[in-house]
């Protein structure tokens, strides 16, 4: 059987406000740590000419780090990460994770695929979240390739076996990561199977654009999402199917609003926190 193809993608711009010399970007890898099974963890650094850099675990092929200068040059981490590997074995928490085979969550575990149901480990209360008890947050990656130059890259790969997960098929997924000097760090998803299967690959970076420490987090930034509906949940966080207008709730953000619901000052408008 011919292999179904598969392509996600994901780009996040940040601009990396410290000017200097047009120079190329440059890629380090490193030991990060090793695995209670005693696989070994790669941290892939990747730095353009501008002082930004984004770091990368091949555990879950992982955003650990992405440090870029402010207005006035002042260098800061604007993700959540560990600083060791350790942190990632406690408290997993999907910080900066792939996830997959399937984002999100699955009502029960279970889905109907061209006749046939599947069940998948339950992890999340009565439902299947983000690929099940083991997802792809939770492997090793391998390193497929890195490349220099001014817009470095690395490229992960994981081969997910048919019935993983409760899953069918072989699954062989991809993840690009690359740098460029206007400051857009990129990721690019593929995925290829040998029979019919699901696949929602997604990144689970938390972000703080005030950078590591701030005092108020990032709960008073400022966000816009062009969207007058959202879709209702259940008790269980799985959508009802219904469609209800964002207009008087805290999922207004047709103008710029603080994440916390407060108005933006010097704006007006704006939903009060707890509404």
């Amino acid at each position: 059987m011919s292999d179904m193809i598969a392509k996600l993608g994901t780009g996040i711009v940040l601009a990396a406000a410290l000017a200097a010399p047009a120079t190329a970007g440059s890629i380090e890898r490193r030991p990060f740590g090793k695995m209670p099974d005693g696989t070994a963890v790669e941290a892939i650094t990747l730095a353009n000419a501008k002082g930004m850099k984004a770091t990368i675990l091949t555990l879950g092929a992982s955003v650990q780090s992405v440090v870029t200068p402010d207005r006035a040059g002042k260098p800061g981490d604007i993700v959540l990460g560990y600083d060791d590997l350790a942190g990632y074995i406690a408290k997993p928490n999907f910080f900066g994770a792939t996830v997959g085979r399937v984002a999100n969550r699955i009502a029960k575990g279970r889905f109907t695929l061209d006749g046939k149901e599947y069940q998948t480990p339950v992890n999340d209360g009565p439902n299947a979240l983000h690929g099940g008890t083991k997802g792809f947050d939770k492997v090793v990656w391998q390193v497929v390739s890195t490349k220099g130059g001014a817009r470095p890259s690395v490229t992960l790969r994981y081969v997910s076996p048919d019935g993983d997960q409760g899953y069918p098929g072989t699954l062989t997924a991809t993840a690009t990561y690359s740098l460029d000097d206007a400051g857009n760090l990129a990721v690019d998803y593929g995925a290829t199977t040998d029979r019919p299967t699901v696949v929602n690959l997604s990144n689970h970076t938390y972000w703080n654009l005030d950078g590591e420490g701030s005092v108020a987090g990032a709960m008073g930034l400022k966000m816009m999402i062009p969207a007058a509906a959202y879709t209702p949940t259940d008790a269980t966080a799985i959508p009802t199917g219904e469609m209800r207008p964002v207009t008087g709730t805290p999922f207004d953000f047709r103008t710029p609003t603080a994440v916390n619901g407060g108005p933006i000052p010097g704006q007006g408008g704006g939903v009060k926190a707890g509404q």
